[in-house]
C-alpha cells in the first residue's frame, strides 16, 4: 500500500447520491455540479459508487465514467474514494486498478458478498485489493453483506496493512471502544448518521455521510462539534437533526435522502428499480422534517 496523507480519508466525505436524467441515463453534469456544491458546503471529500450512488444498478462504463466525473469535478483539496465493492476479489481490485488510473485518493472495499465468506476468504479479499496500492478503507455493513468485520477480524487486516480505515455501519457504538484497544493505529469513520455524536465522542476522525447530500453545512458543522474536544456542544444540533438522520440507516434511506434533496432544493430525483418510490406516508414525513430544519435556518 503506497504511503498517502491521513488526510485522504479523514473528515466528512459524502456517499454522493447519483442524479438521472428523464430518460434513466446518469446525468454527468447535475453530479459534477453536485461535488461542487459539497465542497463549497465544507465537506472534505465525496464517495462515488457506493449504495447511495446505486452502484448496483449501473453498467460497468457507467460506473468508471461516475469516477471519472468525481475526480473531474473535485476542487483543489477535495478527496475521491470510490467504492470498490464486487461479488469477487478479482473484480474489486480491477475497480480499485480503475480508481487509481482515474486519479482517487483511496477507496472504500465491502467484504465480499456473494456469500457468508469466513474470516480466511475476507482477509485474501482485502490482501488482493490492497495490493493495488490505493489506501483501503474497510465498509462494515453485516446487515446487507452478512459478513461481520468484527473488531478482532479488523485488527488483523490492519496488522497485516490491508486497510487504514474502516466505515462502521453497524450501529453498535460499543465498538469503537473494543476496536481502540485492538488496535489503536486503525482510523474509525462514522458509517450511518445516526450514531455521529456518539462515535465522535468515542474518537472517530471521519464520516461518510448521507443527509449531507441535502444539508451539507449543517450537518458538517455537526460533525466538527462531535468530533471536538468538547463534543457534547453538538448535542442541540444533533438532537435536532436527528429525526432526518436516522433516515440514512433505514431500508430505505436512498429514496428518502432524494426525497430531502428535492426539499431542499438540490437534485435528487427518481432512483433506479429495483428502488421504487416510497409510500405516500413516508414521503410526506421525510418532506415535513426536511421543511422543518430548513424553516429553522439549517441548509
Amino acid at each position: 500500500m503506497r504511503t498517502t496523507p491521513r488526510e485522504a480519508w479523514r473528515g466528512v466525505h459524502v456517499a454522493a447520491a447519483l442524479p438521472f436524467t428523464a430518460a434513466g441515463d446518469v446525468d454527468h453534469d447535475a453530479y459534477a455540479e453536485h461535488i461542487g456544491f459539497l465542497a463549497a458546503n465544507g465537506c472534505d471529500g465525496v464517495c462515488p459508487n457506493g449504495s447511495l450512488g446505486e452502484y448496483q444498478t449501473l453498467s460497468d462504463a457507467e460506473r468508471s465514467a461516475v469516477v471519472a466525473t468525481a475526480v473531474a469535478a473535485a476542487p483543489e483539496g477535495f478527496r475521491v474514494m470510490p467504492g470498490v465493492a464486487a461479488y469477487g476479489a478479482l473484480e474489486s481490485a480491477r475497480w480499485a486498478e480503475a480508481a487509481a488510473s482515474a486519479g482517487a485518493h483511496s477507496v472504500l472495499l465491502l467484504p465480499p458478498n456473494s456469500y457468508r465468506a469466513d474470516e480466511e476468504t475476507v482477509v485474501r479479499h482485502y490482501r488482493e485489493v490492497a495490493a493495488v496500492g490505493l489506501p483501503v478503507v474497510a465498509y462494515n455493513n453485516p446487515i446487507d453483506t452478512k459478513v461481520d468485520l468484527t473488531p478482532r477480524l479488523l485488527a488483523r487486516l490492519h496488522e497485516e496493512e490491508l486497510i487504514v480505515a474502516v466505515k462502521e455501519f453497524t450501529g453498535d457504538v460499543r465498538r469503537a471502544y473494543e476496536l481502540r484497544e485492538l488496535a489503536p493505529e486503525l482510523d474509525l469513520l462514522i458509517g450511518s448518521d445516526d450514531v455521529v455524536l456518539e462515535l465522535g465522542i468515542a474518537g472517530a476522525v471521519g464520516w461518510i455521510a448521507g443527509v449531507t447530500n441535502a444539508l451539507p453545512a449543517s450537518t458538517v458543522e455537526l460533525y466538527r462539534l462531535a468530533t471536538s474536544d468538547d463534543p457534547y456542544k453538538a448535542l442541540p444540533l444533533y438532537q435536532a437533526l436527528h429525526p432526518l438522520l436516522r433516515w440514512d440507516s433505514k431500508t430505505e434511506f436512498v429514496q428518502a435522502i432524494k426525497i430531502a434533496m428535492d426539499v431542499a432544493g438540490r437534485r435528487g430525483g427518481a432512483c433506479r428499480p429495483p428502488r421504487s418510490p416510497l409510500p405516500a406516508e413516508d414521503a410526506a414525513a421525510i418532506t415535513r422534517i426536511t421543511e422543518a430544519l430548513l424553516a429553522e435556518g439549517h441548509r
